[in-house]
């Protein structure tokens, strides 16, 4: 009984199989049946005689064209292959001009319209209404030409609002670097900033303190310059002896690893700007020898900061360096205000990293200070201090621990007080126990990367400026530039039109001679 319910359902399965079968193949026939009627319409109606064959042709071309055409009105967001979407708007850079409330006209003077930097510069206008792209050459406006001094011949970019402008060569697009010899692209960058630029009440500016330190602005920090203009900030350099105070206007004073002591007129004038509420972004690396830095320490421990002490910051956890070396350290971006876009990333690469020591929390409140912790790292770190000693490994004494390597102090000046008519006053100290991280440094001979564009190094530095001039819309990812080249960019669009339009008119062309030939054999 067992054995014919069995063979009932195996027959049964059988059956539905074929049923199946039949169906498919019954499809395939009636899919065929409709091709072959298809092709007898074409050879009955449109290839029986030269003329109609050529109306054919000619209609495909056509509705080709048409096809072409329309989509290049639609001005559709092309296709980006790259793998760091360098022609396609960020996120980021929608996020700061979506909201303008002004009128921006762009005008790309000598640009062909299948420039692949106006493409980019056409999504903006997706983003907000109010931006306006248009490509015009020298003739057709010389007003523009004469009124912002766009040399005959050349290509340029204006970026108009109202009164405001600002005017971009094509070289201004892009960096170059002369190691790798390729160009690095800073299009978008530069055309986001042109535009908060021209509609900016006030530019930040960054002011770099000049002549304590062997790294500065120009020596070392010009990867970072650049970004910060890229940002909309005014960047100078202070020569504080000279000046004799910091500037009225400086919004952020940024400090690099002091290698010679502060002068009393130097001491005198920062901590002058500090009660005056004046923030600053101090960059330390690591101490290889003890210095007499009174007036430096005098400075640190306003907002509680003990002084360095010389040594070293290594890793014990392969996860937590670069390459297996200690000295290499991706130490963890801790949440806050200032790093909330950049916590639970890949974090960035410090090299020759020192620790910060500060007060404990009873000492920074009679300081009147409050402590936000940016940067840590593991708890498998430890510190080394004996620079005689090469040893790749933890030696005895070397305990391992958590070590910050970044933070913000806040420290309050004056509390508001109404019946006095006095304004709360206070000065942020962003601090980093290291230097190299936002430098041209490169991190081995046979690598060209500068260290600030390593993992988020450029983010980390961009972002503590962007906070301390208290611009926290500018609190971002952003976008890795990645290398191009910008004739190979040109010579690819070349080709992809070149596909398009030739191989359809090669195909058609083929297909009339063939079909000429058979009937000549007939």
């Amino acid at each position: 009984m067992k054995k014919d319910k069995e063979t009932k359902i195996e027959k049964e399965k059988i059956d539905q199989n074929e049923k199946k079968e039949k169906v498919s193949k019954k499809n395939k026939e009636e899919k065929q049946e409709k091709t072959n009627k298809f092709i007898e319409i074409i050879k009955k109606k449109w290839l029986i005689d030269s003329s109609k064959t050529i109306l054919l042709i000619l209609i495909i071309l056509a509705f080709f064209v048409g096809v072409t055409i329309l989509m290049q009105n639609l001005e559709l967001t092309p296709i980006d292959f790259t793998d760091e979407k360098l022609f396609t708007l960020t996120e980021e850079s929608k996020e700061q001009v979506k909201n303008i409330d002004r009128n921006i006209n762009i005008y790309f003077i000598g640009y062909p319209e299948e420039d692949s930097t106006l493409d980019l510069a056409k999504q903006y206008t997706k983003v907000n209404d109010k931006i306006k792209i248009e490509a015009v050459t020298a003739s057709d406006r010389p007003d523009l030409v004469e009124k912002y001094g766009i040399e005959t011949n050349s290509q340029g970019i204006i970026v108009e609002c109202g009164q405001q402008y600002k005017v971009l060569a094509s070289s201004d697009l892009y960096t170059y670097d002369y190691t790798t010899y390729e160009s690095i692209s800073v299009a978008e960058e530069k055309l986001t900033a042109s535009i908060k630029s021209v509609v900016a009440d006030k530019l930040p500016k960054v002011y770099f303190l000049n002549g304590y330190s062997s790294i500065s602005l120009n020596n070392g920090m010009q990867y970072l310059s650049m970004y910060l203009q890229n940002e909309v900030n005014e960047i100078k350099t202070l020569n504080i002896l000279s000046e004799g105070k910091v500037p009225e206007d400086c919004d952020t004073l940024v400090i690099t690893t002091p290698e010679q002591d502060f002068d009393d007129i130097a001491t005198n004038a920062i901590n002058d700007y500090i009660n005056k509420g004046g923030n600053i972004l101090w960059l330390n690396g690591a101490i290889v020898q003890n210095k007499e830095l009174t007036n430096v320490n005098k400075i640190l421990s306003n907002y509680g900061v003990n002084p360095f002490e010389v040594g070293i910051i290594r890793e014990t956890d392969n996860s937590k360096m670069v390459s297996g070396s200690p000295d290499l350290i991706i130490p963890e971006i801790q949440y806050s205000e200032m790093t909330s876009k950049l916590s639970n990333s890949e974090g960035v690469i410090f090299i020759n990293a020192t620790k910060i020591n500060i007060v404990d929390d009873e000492a920074l409140e009679n300081l009147n200070v409050s402590k936000t912790e940016l940067v840590k790292t593991s708890e498998n770190a430890y510190f080394r201090t004996n620079f005689s000693n090469t040893s790749e490994v933890l030696q005895n004494g070397e305990g391992k621990t958590e070590f910050l390597v970044g933070a913000e102090l806040v420290k309050t000046i004056s509390e508001k007080n109404e019946e006095t008519g006095t304004n709360e006053v206070k000065s942020t100290l962003v601090i980093y126990g290291e230097n190299y991280f936002v430098t041209d440094y490169q991190l081995t001979q046979t690598t060209y990367t500068p260290m600030i564009a390593y993992a988020k190094n450029k983010d980390l530095v961009l972002n503590s400026i962007a906070y301390l001039t208290n611009r926290e819309e500018d609190i971002t990812v952003r976008k890795s530039t990645g290398a191009i080249t910008y004739t190979a960019t040109e010579l690819e669009n070349r080709i992809i039109l070149g596909i398009i339009i030739a191989v359809p008119i090669i195909i058609i062309t083929v297909g009339v001679v063939v079909w000429i030939n058979r009937r000549r054999k007939k």
